[in-house]
């Protein structure tokens, strides 16, 4: 007797429906424009159906465009990440102050992140790929990096009040109510969230950041948005069903 599936195309993995038994999320990332690249279409999806997500940004991004002075290019990007935020219905944006390109991993940083952990008391929380490259193919940025690890590991910081009790002597108990992390960007994905819903507000909430996109590309902004995500998200959606997706790698604690 034959096997059937040796006659089947390879398929690839199906990708996993997120938790959905969750009602705050805290997305911690390094710059404004990070969530936009690919998480917002999911970030609508939850504030629809009444979920609170909160934004924390290690920078303000003030290294991000060459012919602006950082001091000057730090209070513009602020202020377009506010309103991109709001866009996908996020009205908590903070930042750490961290400085843009030289973020450095370590226990400073940590403790910044398990504080706003223990601040908004999340059940998820969404970093940014925090690997050396992208897919093995682009090489990632030292503060994609260092965040995204430092956000995995305040995760379990948060919960431990020996760790930064500093933080408990300030008024912050220790949050041990992190079930999970979801890691966009990731090239070993495991779940997904349906896109279409919030697609077209991703799309809005990407060209709320106009003055970084017009330094970034000569395309016109619009079209570079639209087909950046769309492009994306249509490819996700082969793993998922066929519907437009928004992929994340998701650890459990």
């Amino acid at each position: 007797m034959t096997d059937p599936q040796k006659d089947q195309p390879n398929q690839p993995d199906r990708l996993r429906p997120m938790p959905e038994d969750w009602r705050r999320a805290l997305a911690v990332v390094a710059h404004p424009d990070d969530l936009e690249y690919g998480c917002a279409a999911a970030i609508a999806a939850w504030t629809d159906a009444g979920r609170e997500v909160a934004y924390v940004l290690a920078t303000r991004g003030e290294a991000g465009i060459d012919t602006l002075e950082p001091a000057e290019c730090g209070q513009l990007r602020e202020r377009e990440q506010r309103a991109s935020a709001a866009v996908v219905g996020v009205s908590v944006v903070e930042f750490l102050d961290h400085g843009d390109g030289v973020i450095e991993y370590g226990p400073a940083l940590r403790r910044d992140i398990a504080a706003a952990i223990r601040r908004h008391r999340p059940e998820l929380v969404i970093t940014l790929n925090h690997r050396d490259t992208w897919g093995g193919v682009a090489w990632n940025t030292p503060d994609h990096v260092a965040v995204g690890r430092a956000t995995l590991d305040a995760a379990g910081d948060a919960g431990n009040r020996w760790i930064f009790p500093d933080l408990v002597a300030q008024g912050l108990a220790p949050w041990d109510g992190v079930r999970w992390v979801a890691v966009a960007g990731s090239s070993t994905p495991t779940h997904a969230v349906d896109a279409a819903p919030g697609l077209d507000r991703a799309v809005t909430s990407l060209l709320e950041h106009r003055t970084y996109l017009e330094a970034l590309t000569k395309e016109d902004p619009e079209t570079y948005a639209r087909e950046f995500l769309t492009g994306h998200a249509r490819t996700t959606g082969e793993r998922f069903g066929g519907r437009p997706a928004v992929a994340f790698e998701v650890f459990s604690r």
